[in-house]
């Protein structure tokens, strides 16, 4: 099998499997433009402008930036469409802002809806979303190749991050019908969950990164 077909038929699985995710996001983003999201969203605060368009606008950019990731570390885009390559980075990096922006806004204006706990692993999250974007273009910036693709491999992780946390959740109430979970987000696994659909992800990559040998950094034309 070509490298240009396995690159094909992974992209296509990670597509299709986030997905469902995706369009569920769009269209709570796009729910978020019209009047019946003071109905159908719980997310949604009467009165409260700017908590709305945060939220809002972190679930449509995060929807778009799930999407944009996966074709963005594809090695046949970066290298036979540099230009398009660069275009698609910074289109990701602008969704990766209004994503964490978006969700530290809405956790500062209203709370998240475990309290504390889930306050405190959400905004780390949007905090950790800001700053590797940030590091992602910079590296990129200044032409060093192999900072930058470890930095695109975080982003990726993050980018993946809400996904991630809806599947653990379905995996956990399949196996155990909700043991130590409850609609107030305030059970044992729900603590446990909101550091744990990143954190060991992350840990993970930097273990895999300090597994292989040091590359010796070389400055090239290459950039997002």
């Amino acid at each position: 099998m070509t490298t240009r077909i396995r690159s094909g038929l992974m992209l296509a699985a990670v597509l299709a499997l986030v997905w469902p995710f995706v369009r569920h996001a769009l269209e709570l983003g796009a729910l978020g433009l019209t009047d019946a999201a003071t109905t159908q969203s719980r997310l949604f605060t009467p009165g409260a402008q700017v908590p709305n368009v945060a939220i809002f606008a972190h679930m449509a950019a995060g929807a778009v930036l799930t999407l944009m990731i996966a074709v963005q570390l594809l090695d046949g885009l970066r290298q036979r469409w540099m230009r398009l390559h660069r275009i698609n980075g910074y289109l990701m990096f602008t969704c990766a802002m209004l994503t964490g922006a978006g969700g530290l806004a809405y956790i500062a204006f209203r709370g998240t809806i475990g309290g504390p706990w889930m306050n405190t692993g959400f905004a780390l999250y949007g905090g950790l979303m800001i700053g590797v974007a940030i590091q992602t273009v910079r590296r990129a910036q200044q032409r060093r190749v192999s900072a930058h693709r470890r930095w695109a491999l975080r982003l990726f992780v993050l980018a993946m991050g809400s996904w991630l946390y809806r599947v653990h959740y379905g995996i956990w109430y399949a196996l155990t019908g909700g043991v130590a979970s409850n609609e107030a987000f305030t059970g044992t696994f729900d603590l446990v969950q909101n550091f744990a659909f990143y954190l060991p992800y992350l840990l993970m990559l930097e273990l895999w990164f300090r597994s292989k040998p040091p590359q010796r950094e070389m400055s090239t034309q290459t950039s997002l």
